[in-house]
Formats: C-alpha cells, structure tokens, sequence
C-alpha cells in the first residue's frame, strides 16, 4: 500500500507520498535551524512531524471522507521514545502543536489539548511508518541544546528555542506544500541579497550632493560614525540621535555595511504600535527597490485558525501567512513582539527569519512597559543565541538598560549623544494651559502653517471639522496609501509656503518627515512630546520653532491608563524643569515614570513565570502564554479599503484565487484595522463583504469612506479608544 501526505485536485498530478513530504520538509527545516546551530532538530522534527499520516483514517480522509484525525500527536510521542524525556520532549512540543499550536504541558493528564495528556492518549495505529522510515529515523544524529541560558533565565531560553525550532518545522511544511503546488503559487524568497543592497545604498549615498547647511552636515557625520561602528561584532548597541538626525538612513547604513560583514541575512525595522510605517517603507523601496522591501505591520493580520482538522491542502494553503523571507521587512512592535510570544504556526511561522538579522527598534522608549522585561530578554535571546544584533535607537535615553539581563548591556554608537542633542535643538517647548475645542480651533486658523497632534481620533476628527480650508486630517481610519496621498500634499504645500493646517493623532510623531513652524500638542508623555516637537522647524530653517503643549478640555479627548499616567508625570516635568525635553528632564521623567510604574507592572501578566516556574521538568505553557501577552487587549479585525481602480483590481483578484492570501502583501496598502466593537457594527449596518473567506471588504464605500477622514463607522459611534 501506498501511504500519502497530500492529495491534489488535479486528476493529472500524482498525490505526495508522505516519504517525500517527510524528507523535503525535514531538508528545510534543518537548512532553518542550522542558522542558530540547531540543525538536527529542524531534521527530525521534519521527519517526524507528519507520521501520524500513515494511519488508514488518515488515508481515508485524504480520499475524501469527512474525518477529523489527529496525525500530530503520533510523532510527538515518537520524538520522547526515540530521544528520551528531555529531548524528545523539546521536541514533542513543535511536532504535537505544528497545527493547533504550541501546547501547554498541562500539569494534569486528563485536560484536553495538553502535551502531557496527547503523550498519553491513545492514537490511531501508524506503526506502518516503520517499513518506509526506519532507515531514515535510525541515520538521523541525536539531537543536542545548544543555546546557553541568560543570567539565571534557564526556562525561558530553553522555551525559546523550541519556539524557533517550531518556526522552522510550521514554515518548512508550509513550502514544502507550497512548492508541491508549484504550478499555481510561486516559491517566496527570490530578492536581491544584503550585498547586492549594500552595493545599491552607497552608490545612493555617494550621489548625495554636498549641502552646506549645519543641520545636513551633523547628519552626515552621524551618518559616518554608524558606517565606523558597523564593523564591531554581532551583539546589543543603543543608537542615540535627536529628532531630525537622520537616523532612519544612518541607522539602513549601519545595517547593512554590518549585516555585510557578518553574513547576516536580513534587516528588521521595528516602529511603536501602528504609527505610520509608510514613510520608512518609501524610503527605503525608493533606494532599495519595491521587491526587496516588506511592510507588515498590525493591520496586515488577518486571522488564521490553525486547527489540527484541516481537511485539505487547498483549506491549508489558504491560512498560509507571512514568512518575513524578504531582505527588508518594516513592522510594529504588536506585530514583532506578539509574533515572538505567539503559540500560533500562523503567528510563528516568520520568526525563524529573525536568526542572523540585523533588528532596528526605532524609537525604543516605546517598547510596551507592561511587557518590557520578557520583550528585553526575548531582545536578549536573539543576540546571544540567535546570531542577531539589535539596535535600540531613540532619542530621548530612556533608562532600559536596568531591566537588560546583567550580561547584555548595549554599547552607544554615538561618540557623544549629549552634545548631539545641543547641535539638534531647534524648538522652544511652551506650556500653553488649558484649551476647548472652539479655542484650539481658533487658534490653529490664525496660522498659515501649523500641526495639532491629539491623542484620539475622535478629538481629531472634531477638531479638523472646524477648522478652516487647506485642512488635513490624518489617523489610521485612513487606509494606508491615503496617508501617503495626504501626506504628500502636506508635504508639498509645506515647501511652496502654501497654507497647510493638519490635525492628527500621535501616528505622525514616530519619524514622519514633515516640517511645520508651529506644532500644538496634546499633554503627553515627555517622549511623545519630542517626537512632536521633531516635526517643528525639522530642518533649522528658523531661529527656532515653537511647541505649544496644551491640557485638553473636550468630550472627545479623554484618555486612560498608561496614557493617563505618562500625562500626569509629564505635568510633573513641567513644573521642575524649565526645558521640559532637555536631557535631565527626560532622565527624571522616564526614572519617575518607571519607579511609579513599579516593578511588578514591567511583567505585569507574569509572563516569564509560564516559563521558568517548572523549567526543570521541561514543563511549559506555551498557550497560555500567548493569550496573556497582547499589547493591544482589544481584538482587532482587518478590512480592506476599495479605496481605487488598483484596489478594486486586486480584491477582484482575491474573489477567484485558489489562495488568497498569496495576494495579502499587495493589498496591504489598503487594508486598516478596527476594533471589535467598530467591526460588529459595520457588520450590523451590512458594510462588509467576506471575500473568498479571507478578508472583510467594505462595502458602498461612498457610503462609509470619507475622502478626508477615511473610515465613518455609523452613528458617529467609533469611541474614544486610544488607537493611532
């Protein structure tokens, strides 16, 4: 009897045997893994995974019967038998979850799902496995631990690895399915290599013509001191760059002459929550070249239900997600940070991509401080055990280093970050007191030129509605290429002294390149205020630039929590320090901000305890782990914006694919997200339409799309969320 992995539609193409399924995907994943020295892991968990098949259920299933079988657990408990408790557990954990997800271990037997009760369960016989396999699984070496624990951290390096060993067995049996399917769906990864981009950026950068003014001349100096740097050995370094330095090409520099040097494979941009990634994503495609260049940020996701009982290859394909396998990829700390801890093949699939990076975290005070000390050490993790460098970059020094394990601590790329701070300063930052909706409006209308950033769109969208004509509004209800649009003409209009009065959320503060003479910002925290205050006089063309920070006295402005909190100590700052963004000032604000925070709320849901609480048994909870570590608590939901000719292409596209989700990356430009309660009532009002049981497209977008605002949810009801 023949046994087989996959069966095709196509009456003409030969079904994949398992043999073949079990070797290709064992090749990949070992190719994976050996990047971080792992390569017998990514082997056998290849040529475990999928033995399960090998039960006549299965076979029948696969002919067409409508069967649920769980095919994993068989080579989960193979794993323990062939390597022992320790390793064959390690193992069990990827093989038993490659669909459903990483496990918990369970600490009772009788509780579903678990590995400690799937190792126990009884499962359909497979055992005709050993006529084709027992050669195979017999030359295979005994797999070995290689990382090496950080401090006292032993649980959740030893976690760690298995979820990048996870990573690469989910992705591997995704190719080796996609490639069997060749003939409809391309193999990923066919981009230019990091030396040919390395090549392409210094025939970019040696065009640069030489301009005279001081502000370019500091930049090109902080330009050449990351080339310097570039050349030290893998490893943690801060980049400290006022607001303007330029920091976004010095930072690609540093990336790629080191990622050069050193082998390494990727770059990975990482920008705080859903600000605006666009802008860096242009940047960078304009140099580089649109194919070597991926933006995948919060509203890219879309959500996948892994499951064990897939019925087919095409349902399979269908959920197939982002493997970040692109020389560049610009994305969200949700999306980086929540993807790291995820238990889900759908979530983790890409993270083996980050092994051999080079990983940029702009803006780095913003890393979610609820979550600071497992997202440092998870940092952590990827330089010491993963062949990583990570780059802090920020310009306010937030104090992180305390909560950075002993044995990593960042080195400064910059020579000297405090005299940089006095080159860069260009703004005068002014308490303006209290402000209502009509007076902040009144006051805006009396410039020509001058930005408003609020803290909810709601406050936005309000007071853009009064203001007078050449008014822009920006907010993520806009689709990502309407941004851009907006943006470009706010840029223009900037540089031919035409009137240009724009409202916006903090989404514009996180390196938008935009240089008004007037900024107005809502009281935030101090680091918010810095980045407002980098797009007032951006280019030192003026004396100086004023920034007006204002307490907002409005129904539509309130804010909670963190946000609440940075706000009040910022209050604090401004009543001590009579430069509220000078060096102590931040210094004091971000120690108060910590101290106040309390240690506790630095891992406020105890993730590492899942971890390290029974790591001498091996016994962790991968599950509950992931629920427990979401950034945004709200569920999001994706829809897509019919927003041109282009988008309307691509969605019309989507309708008749076999794999949707293969045209995921083109419709990024089109796609936002919304909260749960946002999408219940666009599905109320019959706004949306499932598209080939992928993506929710808005329906009557005349309709529900403002060409100004971007999405109108009905009612006029969409909250006073804090969301960018």
């Amino acid at each position: 009897m023949k046994y087989y992995a996959h069966s095709s539609e196509n009456p003409e193409k030969p079904w994949q045997s398992i043999t073949e399924h079990l070797e290709n995907t064992a090749k990949i994943a070992g190719e994976y893994a050996a990047k971080f020295n792992a390569k017998d892991f990514g082997l056998a968990c290849g040529m475990l995974h999928d033995i399960g098949k090998y039960s006549l259920k299965f076979q029948k299933k696969l002919e067409g019967n409508i069967l649920k079988v769980d095919h994993s657990t068989a080579g989960a408990k193979e794993a323990v038998r062939l390597y022992g408790e320790s390793i064959g557990k390690l193992l069990a954990y990827c093989i038993a979850g490659h669909h459903s997800g990483l496990p918990n271990y369970g600490t009772d037997a009788s509780i579903e799902g678990t590995l400690n009760a799937r190792l126990k369960k009884d499962v359909d016989d497979y055992c005709s496995y050993k006529k084709e396999l027992d050669l195979a699984l017999s030359s295979l070496n005994p797999p070995q631990v290689t990382v090496t624990p950080i401090d006292k951290h032993i649980g959740f390096t030893l976690a760690f690895f298995v979820r990048m060993i996870y990573s690469c067995l989910v992705d591997a049996d995704y190719i080796d399915t996609e490639l069997y399917l060749s003939e409809t769906l391309k193999p990923r990864g066919n981009n230019s290599t990091i030396f040919e981009l390395y090549d392409i950026f210094n025939r970019f950068i040696s065009n640069f013509e030489s301009d005279k003014t001081n502000i370019n001349r500091k930049r090109k100096e902080i330009l050449e001191q990351c080339l310097k740097k570039s050349t030290c050995e893998p490893g943690l370094f801060s980049l400290t760059v006022p607001t303007g330095g330029g920091k976004t090409l010095s930072s690609l520099a540093f990336a790629l002459h080191h990622a050069k040097i050193h082998n390494l494979e990727r770059i990975i941009y990482v920008i705080p929550y859903t600000s605006i990634i666009e802008q860096n994503a242009k940047v960078f495609k304009d140099i580089l070249g649109e194919n070597n260049v991926l933006e995948h940020h919060s509203n890219y996701s879309f959500d996948n239900n892994d499951s064990e009982n897939i019925q087919n290859i095409n349902q399979k394909l269908k959920l197939a997600s982002e493997n970040w396998d692109i020389p560049i990829v610009i994305t969200t700390n949700v999306q980086f940070f929540e993807s790291l801890f995820s238990n889900k093949s759908s979530k983790t699939r890409k993270i083996h991509n980050i092994a051999k990076s080079v990983l940029i975290f702009d803006e780095a005070q913003m890393l979610p401080i609820e979550y600071l000390k497992p997202s440092l050490l998870a940092v952590s993790e990827l330089v010491k055990n993963y062949g990583s460098t990570a780059i802090l970059c920020t310009a306010t020094q937030p104090s992180i280093n305390a909560f950075l394990p002993t044995s990593i601590k960042p080195t400064e790329i910059m020579d000297d970050p405090i005299q940089l701070y006095e080159d860069f300063k260009k703004v005068k930052v002014i308490k303006r007191g209290e402000l209502d909706d009509e007076s902040l409006s009144n006051e805006l209308n009396e410039f020509q030129q001058v930005l408003c950033i609020v803290n909810t769109r709601k406050h936005a969208k309000e007071i853009f509605n009064r203001l007078e004509d050449n008014a822009f509004h920006l907010s993520t209800l806009m689709c990502p290429i309407h941004r851009q649009e907006t943006l470009t003409n706010i840029r223009k209009r900037l540089k031919d002294k035409q009137p240009c009065k724009v409202v916006s959320t903090q989404l514009i503060e996180a390196g938008v390149d935009v240089d008004f003479p007037v900024v107005y910002r809502a009281i935030a925290g101090i680091d918010s205020i810095i980045q407002s205050a980098g797009r007032c006089n951006r280019e030192g063309l003026l004396s100086s630039g004023n920034v007006f920070v204002f307490t907002p006295v409005s129904e539509h402005s309130k804010i909670k929590g963190y946000l609440e909190r940075t706000a009040k100590v910022a209050e604090m700052v401004f009543r001590k320090y009579e430069d509220p963004i000078s060096l102590e000032a931040i210094d004091y604000y971000f120690s108060f901000l910590y101290d106040i925070e309390g240690e506790e709320t630095l891992d406020k849901k105890n993730i590492l305890n899942y971890f390290e609480e029974r790591y001498k048994q091996l016994e962790f909870d991968f599950q509950s782990a992931a629920e427990e570590f979401k950034i945004i608590e709200n569920n999001m939901y994706s829809i897509i914006i019919p927003f041109n000719e282009v988008a309307r292409e691509l969605i019309n596209e989507a309708k008749f694919s076999k794999y949707p989700k293969s045209i995921a990356r083109k419709l990024q430009p089109y796609t936002i997200s919304i909260y749960e309660y946002e999408f219940k009532i666009l599905l109320k009002n019959n706004a949306l339409e499932v598209i080939n049981g992928a993506f929710f497209v808005l329906d009557n977008v005349e309709q529900y799309y403002n060409q100004h605002t971007g999405l109108l949810i009905p009612k006029d009801t969409y909250g006073e969320a804090i969301f960018v």
